[in-house]
């Protein structure tokens, strides 16, 4: 990385901006006072400690470099709300655009150093010119205070270009697409143009991430808690007898996660009717019907990141239609035939099977098979699949997809561990535009969906705060609209 690469970010500014007299400018460089910020190590600065430790021990004498991403551009000088890049927060637990955690090799292992944002203080005309200025932002950590928040040693951003200078090419690794300038100093020496070291560095921080220890479930369990009351506040104000957005059920959603979590996990999904069919429906324009179902697919990400990621269907008008029971009591059953096989040692494939068998009896019962429930379950054939698509679940962390560049042999093709953390979540959907089903099912989708952590002996839901049979489904939701509206808080 040059110099000039590696130099700050210009001081935000819009083109608007006046021209400021010598007046005002020395008028606004005297009488700040400087308040210190209180700041205290954070309970898991000793877990992101060890994961440093053990991603050193997979790369010795070589450097490793895990940027927390920047800031993007949502329309013209407006930003998108930033959010740190996962892999950076697992190993460092920063929040702040343009970090970069560098590990240097040493005798004995790596030394870490997070390179950072110096702050805007009150010694440059930054503090109140630019849009990353504290008058604008508020106060932001000096690089001794974040050292002692995180418990890692800091050095200034503009620092960072001369560590990677002094970085042997073909012993360096980096995360790749989350800083463009630390992209762009890989580049100039380039030592594998197939990236196939940058990739492996991915790979590892994915497989550590596969086992979560007691405070990233805490963290998880927090989240679809949080997950689990915004579900109740939207069934508190769903109507049964007259139609409303699907915007306004999200936007219901979206304020539980922005008082009891730092935002959605990922877009929500509220697909009322035969939206309910389409797979990631996040345009949400529709609007509910009494009679039909209304699938919601939504999640709380919490203070530190870690997302839940639940699915139910409801029955706008309260209650199934047997033809609606009939669909969601297969899908009932093929979770929790899934959920019953998942214990350590259990490949991920064949919770997936397990789990697709069920459906495909269940599509044999309702007639829409062309060939009997082995034939489909032949890999020559699934053609079950046209009414499910997607697979029974995946891995869930600080990513709603967590985990996910590491090796088949360790994820979709290899053994279930204790303490991993993935989702179950099989689904049917007859397309409207499906002629190969009867008319009274096309537009029906349902899809149920629960967090589970891998135990000793077997696995513990830990969305179980929202019911799942049909029946129970039908009862919660008859108590939620009798509890009536509520707030957070």
């Amino acid at each position: 990385m040059s110099e000039q690469q590696s130099q700050p970010p210009q001081a935000k500014t819009e083109s608007h901006d006046p021209d400021y007299p010598e007046a005002f400018l020395q008028f606004m460089r005297t009488g700040w006072r400087d308040d210190a910020l209180a700041v205290t190590p954070r309970a898991e600065g000793p877990n992101h400690a060890k994961r440093r430790a053990a991603l050193s021990d997979a790369f010795p004498g070589e450097t490793l470099i895990i940027p927390s991403g920047v800031e993007k551009v949502r329309a013209n000088d407006t930003d998108y709300h930033f959010r740190p890049g996962s892999d950076l927060v697992y190993l460092t637990g920063d929040r702040d655009p343009e970090s970069v955690l560098v590990l240097r090799p040493t005798g004995s292992g790596h030394d870490a150093v997070l390179y950072t944002r110096q702050r805007n203080s009150k010694e440059t005309d930054a503090f109140f010119r630019s849009r990353d200025g504290e008058l604008w932002i508020g106060r932001t950590h000096t690089l001794a205070e974040k050292s002692t928040e995180l418990g890692v040693e800091t050095a200034p951003y503009a620092e960072l270009g001369r560590a990677l200078a002094e970085a042997a090419p073909a012993r360096t690794r980096v995360l790749r697409g989350l800083d463009p300038n630390v992209d762009r100093a890989v580049l100039a020496y380039e030592p594998d143009p197939a990236n196939r070291r940058d990739r492996e560095l991915a790979r590892v921080i994915s497989e550590l991430k596969l086992v979560k220890d007691e405070w990233e479930i805490a963290q998880l369990q927090d989240a679809i808690d949080a997950t689990v009351r915004g579900f109740e506040d939207v069934a508190r104000v769903l109507p049964a007898d007259r139609p409303v957005k699907e915007r306004l059920l999200e936007g219901v959603f979206g304020l539980r996660a922005r008082h009891d979590g730092n935002d959605v996990g990922y877009t929500s999904i509220v697909g009322a009717g035969p939206h309910a069919t389409i797979l990631h429906w996040v345009r949400n324009t529709g609007m509910t019907t009494p009679g039909e179902l209304l699938l919601m697919d939504m999640g709380v990400e919490g203070h530190n990141f870690y997302t839940a990621d639940v699915t139910r269907t409801v029955p706008v008008s309260g209650s199934f239609t047997p033809l609606q029971k009939q669909v969601y009591d297969i899908v009932h059953a093929s979770q929790q035939a899934g959920m019953d096989y998942i214990r350590p040692g259990v490949v991920h494939r064949d919770v997936h099977q397990v789990c697709m068998r069920v459906l495909a009896e269940g599509l044999h019962d309702l007639g829409l098979l062309p060939v009997s429930v082995d034939e489909a379950m032949e890999k020559t054939s699934t053609v079950y699949r046209r009414w499910t698509l997607h697979g029974f679940g995946h891995m869930l962390g600080l990513d709603v997809h967590d985990c996910s560049s590491a090796r088949k042999e360790k994820y979709t093709d290899g053994p279930l561990g204790e303490g991993y953390v993935l989702t179950v979540e099989p689904g049917l959907y007859f397309q409207p535009e499906d002629d190969l089903v009867p008319e009274e099912l096309r537009g029906i989708g349902v899809r149920i969906e629960d967090d589970v952590l891998v135990t000793s002996d077997g696995c513990k839901n830990l969305s179980a705060g929202l019911p799942r049979s049909s029946d129970e489904v039908e009862k919660w939701l008859a108590s939620q609209r009798e509890a009536g509206p509520r707030l957070p808080g």
